[in-house]
């Protein structure tokens, strides 16, 4: 029976989603929501009003360019440019004008969990930004992390924008600015995301938009699962919920089951009940404020070098060295 097991569970998604629903409460990973219709759904996301988080980093990679761009700047062979979790590098592409028009020595590597994204965004910069020099790569965060070791030839400004460390609760934060720590010598950088705490209903609307495109994309969750995995998810049996707790910063997203059911994945061999309103939790989006990434830094042995926010101060990027 392991041996069967084993067999079944062959990749990360099909390991996670068996994990994840025969626990309880009952979760799935919201990396998994990114495929082709996922990542088009987040763009759409990203275009509406609600969602302050791109518009204000972007007006942060605008307003500061030079600055970040001297900061970035390598001891005389230049510096790697390397972001984790790419997307379609909307805002990056405005740093990356900066640098290319400015004649800095830079290599850009792109990284993320979608082979659609980096391929989109790789053809994308060849046709906007020729150039710049693209070397994208596919695959999730701790796994290229240990790859970076390599990185070591000339200076690494390893760049996380979108406040995707949101997604982790501080335990997992720690662990992953650790690591990043670890991949980086005295001269490199870390340049981050984090959104800021603020108005409970501001953040509330952003996760929650009227016309339905925030619940599309977490249902594409269950999309997936039936396109690849043979679930037969009646999508519409389920309503995406949204909360907020100001006090510790955490919205959390849901998928709540409005009717008893039973849901069959076919791949997994597996077999789920859900009771009548039993949620799937799919998604965390931490919210910070200064005395919140101090502690992160100092917990993960790094130094804030300095930071930079938006006109509203929604948002911040925060630079790191090794302390």
């Amino acid at each position: 029976m392991e041996t069967s097991t084993k067999t079944i569970l062959n990749t990360s998604f099909k390991k996670e989603v068996f994990e994840g629903l025969s626990h309880f409460p009952k979760y799935l990973s919201s990396k998994f929501i990114y495929d082709k219709t996922g990542d088009m759904l987040f763009q759409d996301i990203m275009a509406l009003p609600e969602y302050y988080l791109t518009n204000c980093e972007h007006e942060i990679l605008a307003l500061h360019s030079r600055d970040i761009a001297e900061l970035f700047r390598g001891n005389g062979y230049g510096f790697d440019l390397i972001e984790l979790g790419a997307g379609d590098g909307k805002k990056t592409k405005t740093l990356l004008k900066f640098l290319s028009e400015n004649d800095f020595n830079f290599v850009y590597k792109p990284i993320d969990i979608s082979q659609n994204a980096i391929d989109s965004l790789s053809e994308a910069l060849e046709k906007e930004l020729p150039m710049v020099q693209v070397d994208g790569e596919k695959g999730e965060y701790f796994e290229v992390l240990e790859r970076l070791q390599n990185y070591n030839l000339r200076k690494k400004v390893i760049m996380v924008l979108g406040s995707n460390i949101g997604n982790l609760l501080h335990p997992r934060a720690i662990k992953f600015l650790t690591k990043l720590k670890d991949t980086m010598d005295e001269d490199d950088l870390l340049f981050i995301g984090f959104d800021q705490k603020k108005n409970p209903q501001t953040i509330l609307d952003a996760y929650n938009d009227k016309t339905g495109v925030t619940e599309a994309f977490n249902k594409n969750l269950l999309e997936r699962i039936n396109r690849e995995l043979g679930g037969d998810f009646d999508t519409s049996a389920f309503k995406h919920w949204e909360v907020y707790e100001p006090e510790s910063g955490t919205a959390k997203s849901y998928l709540v089951a409005t009717e008893a059911q039973e849901v069959t994945i076919d791949a997994l061999e597996l077999t789920i009940s859900f009771d009548a309103w039993e949620t799937i939790h799919t998604e965390i989006s931490q919210k910070y404020d200064d005395k919140i990434v101090e502690w992160l830094a100092e917990e993960s042995g790094l130094k804030i070098e300095t930071s930079f926010a938006d006109e509203k101060e929604y948002y911040k990027n925060y630079a790191f060295r090794r302390k």
